[in-house]
């Protein structure tokens, strides 16, 4: 498949700022912001080999794959680190790129600075707070939704065993954990002559104005063929104890925009894991509630594009998306006709939120991504071949379906 470049032709080879993607909901690989509609993320060959052999059908339902970029790590002597990106490379693995990436020399920046914490749990990171303030204007127009305190610690990402954590956040602090722990990892093992490959891939949600996002994990099984035996035993135990079981999915992140506080409600992988099949079912509903009213005129487009998506995995013989995740999309913002007036004072409760009727369909999206450990005949990364059609992640989806449509009929 032919790498497409993110930047016009036309534009100058400027230097490009690689800021963290605020809308990460999920996963624990770093995903950037490379421009407005495209992000960028470390290159593993057997998710190139899902993105240039990938089946027509699916198509509508993975981002756009855009090509490949060079990146090597920077560090000044403050302790800055910086991610630069060089030329996009041409090999063998990956095709042949558009020259308007291939003959470019596009640089990426971002710098991060480290305070000392007590442990490594506790280290603080700082962010510029002009470049997080541009990022979330830019990524949701209008009520601004950052806190004037840009300085988080891990800790207070997760919840504690009786799933105290505030629930109302400001900004969605899953993808600035991400990016810490990325940096760090990079510094730790790579000297900054190293060049990482970066994968480019559409930006699903840049064309939201509040991106309100349910990242699945789907399947019963989540690890790959090449799991060592103590990673293989560790992923069986987080299935059983968890919906991907009994369910075929779990919960591994999500953020929704809450209409009467103006900001985006966080949940993380760890809230998910610990969800019962009954739990699962409240906060999917939970999802599609924005603090006002439940948004009944999401569940039919929703419902009818996974439909259309079980349609085509049931025809991928050979396929098992071990580990990737699905992504249900939706506008927070709500089209006139079908908001309910903040002066109704109704505030949100878990479940308890009333149901507003739209008679117009509101733009939804399901992508499915993070193809590292998928598998299916011809691969270059082939280890085992499968026959037939991924049943533990059609299995996940038709529970899925069913779910919302219990919720539609107000089961």
């Amino acid at each position: 498949m032919v790498g497409q470049s993110p930047l016009d032709p036309g534009e100058s080879r400027t230097a490009v700022l690689l800021e963290p993607f605020v809308h990460q909901v999920g996963g624990h690989m770093s995903m950037m912001k490379y421009d407005e509609h495209t992000v960028c993320k470390p290159l593993v060959s057997q998710e190139l080999s899902f993105y240039e052999s990938l089946p027509l059908a699916m198509r509508q339902f993975t981002p756009q794959y855009k090509g490949i970029v060079s990146v090597h790590l920077k560090k000044d002597n403050l302790g800055n680190l910086t991610l630069i990106a060089g030329p996009s490379l041409q090999t063998e693995s990956c095709g042949r790129l558009d020259n308007a990436i291939g003959d470019s020399s596009v640089t990426i920046w971002h710098k991060c600075k480290w305070a000392a914490g007590t442990s490594s749990e506790h280290t603080l990171v700082k962010w510029s707070h002009t470049q997080l303030t541009k990022t979330f204007k830019d990524s949701c127009p209008g009520k601004m939704l950052l806190r004037t305190d840009l300085q988080y610690r891990t800790d207070s990402l997760l919840e504690d065993a009786n799933g105290n954590q505030p629930e109302r956040n400001s900004y969605n602090p899953w993808g600035l954990h991400c990016h810490r722990q990325h940096l760090n990892r990079m510094s730790s093992k790579h000297n900054e002559n190293k060049l990482h490959q970066f994968l480019l891939l559409e930006n699903v949600v840049s064309k939201y104005s509040y991106p309100c996002i349910l990242d699945l994990k789907m399947g019963t099984r989540q690890h790959g063929d090449d799991a060592s035996e103590e990673k293989k035993a560790r992923h069986i135990k987080k299935c059983e104890q968890s919906t991907s079981a009994s369910l075929g999915v779990r919960i591994c992140g999500m953020q929704v925009y809450q209409a009467d506080t103006g900001h985006f409600l966080c949940k993380d992988k760890y809230y998910g894991r610990k969800l019962s099949p009954e739990g699962f079912r409240q906060t999917l509903r939970q999802f599609l509630c924005n603090g006002n009213h439940l948004r009944t005129d999401l569940l039919e487009p929703i419902i009818l594009r996974l439909k259309a998506l079980l349609s085509v995995i049931r025809k991928q013989s050979s396929y098992r998306f071990y580990s990737s995740s699905l992504l249900i999309i939706y506008d927070g913002q709500e089209h006139k006709e079908n908001a309910t007036p903040l002066d109704n004072h109704l505030h949100f409760q878990k479940t308890n939120c009333t149901t507003s009727h739209g008679t117009n369909h509101s733009r939804v999206d399901v992508r499915m991504i993070d193809f590292a450990h998928t598998t299916f005949k011809g691969s270059k990364c082939n280890h085992t071949t499968y026959d037939g059609p991924d049943h533990g992640y059609i299995f996940g989806l038709e529970n899925l379906i069913k779910i919302l449509q219990n919720i539609s009929e107000g089961k």
